[in-house]
């Protein structure tokens, strides 16, 4: 406690002295006592390190287990029974139960005070809707995660704002957002030819939060054949949720590649990658690019594709000051999605806490005919991996945002969109002719164009790596937007190979906006 006070020097001696005396007393009250905290939770991991990995068994009963989703679907938390509702603080808890490939119980205490406690699975908190099964077979299930409730969209409503289930998966959405792309607590060797490892948070401890208190703390316990991990969330509702993480990794056996704060989405076709068929969506993606800011101060902007091929990018930074999976865009026209609200799915940014040294941000991209798969995955992949057995730390702010410009440096301007098309020769008779070649266009846009007159000497600093040969380019003021409009016309050497191409604006010598990163992926 702080007390701020101005005492004159006319003022009483004594009163003087009891007002130090009373800051004394407070000072020497004892801190609250948690029963729990994050270093008991890595205690546990550290201890799981060091035995041998035994695979969660399911307990399911063939009805549930054997469940599609449509019937899982039916299995409703009832509002009525949420978690804390006899208590005055606004978050609530419900949860989901198990069934289909949410086979096994995941354990979630509650720590309130000095005291923890499991919270025991109770069948009739759910309603199971039109499904025949055995009461008895299923008594002693559990759950299979839980979602936070939290009125963030208007006084009294219980809006669900964060959910964990599956894995190491939770989502996260601020008020007037969609849920849309996934945060995980780790991935191992995600493209890798071995196969990918999904590390599993196996059992939770959330604090019962005061009435006035306006954040959630999360503990959570991860497990996997080849690491443990624990794991602080605390949650902070707004306008954009932001969570900070804590975490403490340890692992059984080396892995081949270490993916740290990872982000899972999807992209199936945008402006950059046309749909192969007509769709009135003219876009259907939970994110249209990856952003980093990297340790030296360079933004950089890679708009994602749905390749042919599975695709993986890698990014060498030392020390970054941010990355994330962004959705650039929020014009309701550019989707057109009145169901799945694309316009409102957040985007999420990792901004790191400390240094982590030396490493990579990597970029995987998955084929996927539909939007049913997250095919996107971006992490951040250290230099050097900690030795079995020894603690690796790693903390972040994570936000969930729908205001992409705010994540951006204000005096510097970024790409908002980037556009695709067949390339073409204007003839003599004025007709355009396709030529083999692939049109793009890029438009930059931000605070270090707006400011500039229309005919401001700008120029594209320009590379392409020998796959391609760029014909054509123009850059031209857009006065419909401020920015500047960059036209280019590529002729690929080999298309069953990408073709990787990099375009900054500069003024003289002075480079004015992000770097747009982009791939031309293969056989297209």
């Amino acid at each position: 406690m702080a007390f701020r006070a101005v005492l004159s020097a006319s003022r009483n001696h004594c009163l003087h002295g009891l007002v130090l005396a009373g800051a004394l007393i407070l000072t020497l009250e004892p801190a609250p006592v948690w029963a729990f905290g994050f270093d008991d939770v890595a205690e546990k991991a550290k201890g799981l390190a060091a035995e041998k990995f035994v695979a969660p068994a399911s307990n399911l009963p063939a009805e549930f287990g054997e469940m599609k989703f449509a019937d899982y679907q039916q299995i409703r938390f009832r509002q009525d029974k949420a978690y804390w509702s006899d208590k005055k603080t606004p978050f609530k808890l419900s949860f989901y139960h198990q069934g289909m490939h949410f086979n096994t119980p995941v354990k979630i205490n509650e720590v309130a005070g000095n005291k923890v406690a499991e919270i025991p699975y109770d069948p009739t908190r759910f309603d199971f809707g039109g499904l025949k099964f055995d009461r008895n077979a299923t008594r002693n299930l559990g759950y299979a995660g839980f979602r936070v409730l939290y009125p963030i969209n208007g006084a009294g409503k219980r809006d669900e704002i964060t959910t964990f289930l599956g894995a190491s998966y939770f989502r996260v959405v601020g008020k007037g957002q969609a849920y849309g792309l996934s945060a995980r607590g780790l991935a191992i060797d995600t493209a890798q030819p071995a196969g990918e490892e999904f590390p599993r948070f196996r059992e939770f401890w959330i604090e019962q939060p005061k009435p006035q208190d306006k954040h959630l703390t999360i503990f959570a316990l991860l497990d996997s054949p080849r690491a443990t991990g624990a794991y602080r969330f605390v949650l902070h509702p707004g306008r954009d949720a932001v969570v900070d993480v804590q975490s403490r990794l340890f692992l059984r056996d080396k892995v081949g590649k270490l993916g740290l704060a990872p982000l899972t989405s999807m992209f199936l076709f945008g402006g950059n990658q046309p749909p192969a068929q007509p769709n009135y969506r003219p876009e259907l993606h939970d994110s249209s690019g990856l952003q980093i800011h990297a340790g030296d101060d360079e933004w950089i902007w890679r708009p994602l594709n749905n390749p042919k091929h599975l695709s993986v990018s890698s990014y060498r930074v030392e020390n970054p000051k941010g990355f994330g999976l962004l959705q650039r865009g929020r014009e309701f026209s550019r989707y057109e999605d009145l169901d799945d609200r694309y316009d409102l799915r957040p985007s999420a940014w990792v901004e790191p806490q400390g240094d982590w040294g030396p490493g990579s941000v990597e970029l995987v991209e998955i084929p996927t005919p539909d939007e049913t798969n997250d095919n996107i995955v971006a992490f951040w992949s250290p230099a050097s991996q900690p030795e079995p057995g020894q603690p690796l730390d790693l903390s972040y702010r994570l936000h969930w945002t729908r205001d992409e410009p705010g994540l951006h440096d204000r005096d510097s301007a970024w790409v908002e969109q980037t556009l695709r098309a067949a390339g073409d020769v204007k003839q003599k008779n004025l007709i355009r002719q396709p030529d083999g070649s692939t049109a793009l266009v890029v438009d930059f846009e931000g605070p270090a164009l707006k400011k500039l007159p229309p005919d401001a000497p700008l120029a594209p600093q320009i590379g392409v790596d020998g796959n391609a040969e760029v014909k054509e380019n123009s850059l031209r003021y857009n006065p419909a937007t401020k920015g500047w409009r960059l036209m280019l016309r590529v002729s690929v050497k080999d298309p069953k190979k990408p073709t990787e191409m990099r375009v900054a604006l500069v003024n003289g010598k002075k480079t004015l906006t992000e770097t747009w990163s982009y791939q031309l992926p293969a056989n297209e």
